[in-house]
């Protein structure tokens, strides 16, 4: 029996577009919080929290990208076709927010606020957008003689437009609660008590989505709701609510790295819930990973590349996070 390639790549994006969720979702999320945090010395502790690790974050969306441009070029060209808009916006927001964390250390005093909004923009615009790219990907993209046979606009509706919103309340609590694991004193208190509202705004969120998106597409309440699929996917928000429960637990006394542990389970949780509903379609609602699978030969000649590059970048993510482990203080900067 041979290697299904397709379903092997299919892994590797989905693995990657993942880790981009947990590894940049914080990230974003810390940008969105500097609406609530106005205090110099606190954004600065904030920022320094992810300076050593933010541009290596990214590393796994051009992964996620260039996977799919090179085992799935047919859904490549559909998804850019139907999402170029949001996704340029995106790609500003990210452009712009990281010029804003390299910029706001070099500004003076009295130009600095200009940078902080900035950044809070940024992470806000590429957040949104995101949300809003994955909320009209999972409406369903139609094709024609296997090209994009939409509109410019097609994805400007509201299940996208309250997906983008929340998506920016899952990264804001993944910032939140990344910061009770890496500050202390009076930042991590005020984070503990943003991360309340923040977790039950992200449950409203996910039962909105969870209600919303089978009533509209009775091939996804099929496969959530018809027998014995039915059994098989009852524990998904079972887990969700015990989870979100330890969440609101875990704040109560002396949390650290558990509410950003939890936040991070509510993440994956809602993300299987996502393949479930779209599996195996890699163009929703028609075109499977097979039907858009790239030519054999291109697949294992990437593959190489992946398998080769995948540990490193684990490698050395996993390294950064080591040598900048602990309490980040006012006063100290790895920028």
């Amino acid at each position: 029996m041979g290697i299904d390639l397709a379903l092997l790549w299919a892994i590797i994006i989905l693995f990657g577009v993942m880790m981009y969720v947990v590894m940049d979702g914080f990230d974003l999320g810390i940008g969105v919080l500097y609406l609530f945090v106005p205090d110099k010395d606190d954004r600065d502790v904030m920022m320094n929290t992810v300076a050593p690790v933010w541009d290596g974050n990214e590393t796994w969306l051009v992964l996620g990208g260039a996977g799919l441009l090179a085992a799935f070029p047919l859904a490549y060209a559909v998804i850019l076709s139907a999402f170029m808009l949001p996704l340029v916006f995106m790609l500003l927001g990210l452009i712009f927010r990281g010029v804003a964390f390299e910029f706001r250390y070099k500004a003076s005093a009295s130009r600095r606020h200009f940078w902080d909004k900035a950044f809070i923009a940024g992470s806000i615009t590429a957040t949104f957008f995101q949300g809003v790219t994955l909320g009209a990907y999972i409406d369903g993209i139609p094709i024609a003689n296997g090209a994009y046979a939409g509109g410019p606009l097609d994805w400007l509706r509201p299940f996208p437009v309250f997906t983008g919103f929340g998506l920016v309340v899952a990264y804001t609590l993944l910032g939140c609660t990344w910061l009770v694991f890496k500050t202390e004193g009076r930042l991590q208190r005020r984070m503990v008590q943003l991360a309340r509202p923040l977790t039950l705004g992200l449950l409203v969120v996910i039962i909105v989505l969870s209600l919303w998106t089978p009533m509209a597409h009775p091939h996804i309440a099929d496969r959530w709701f018809s027998m014995p699929n039915l059994l098989w996917f009852a524990p998904v928000p079972v887990l969700v609510a015990l989870t979100a429960y330890a969440l609101l637990r875990s704040l109560r006394d002396d949390p650290h790295g558990g509410p950003f542990v939890l936040t991070l389970i509510l993440v994956f949780l809602g993300y299987s819930g996502l393949g479930i509903s779209l599996w195996p379609y890699v163009i929703p609602p028609d075109v499977s990973i097979w039907d858009a699978s790239g030519p054999a030969q291109s697949q294992g000649f990437t593959l190489v590349g992946a398998l080769l590059i995948i540990p490193m970048i684990l490698m050395y993510t996993a390294w950064s996070y080591y040598v900048f482990r602990g309490k980040v203080k006012s006063g100290e900067g790895y920028h």
